[in-house]
């Protein structure tokens, strides 16, 4: 999408008007922005690492939150190991 070197607060606001849900590894997101008047819901991965063998097991947990997480709010999905 072309949106390389954008900020978090840039990328939260071009996200919210492309997307419903914006997945992401920066586990300091939510501590870095204000992320209450925002219309996209958060889902923060925190596996080992954000390389793709260890978010991929975390997959599963985020599909069962799609339907359900709602614009605005900010949930955390953790590996079993963290």
């Amino acid at each position: 999408m072309n949106w390389g070197g954008i900020s978090n607060g840039g990328l939260l606001q071009k996200a919210q008007q492309e997307f419903d849900v914006l997945l992401t590894g920066d586990t300091n997101l939510s501590f870095q922005q204000n992320l209450t008047d925002i219309d996209i819901a958060v889902v923060v991965l925190q596996a080992g690492s954000t390389r793709l063998a260890d978010t991929l097991t975390l997959i599963p947990q985020v599909l069962k939150l799609l339907p359900v997480i709602q614009a605005g709010e900010v949930v955390r999905v953790r590996s079993e190991l963290n």
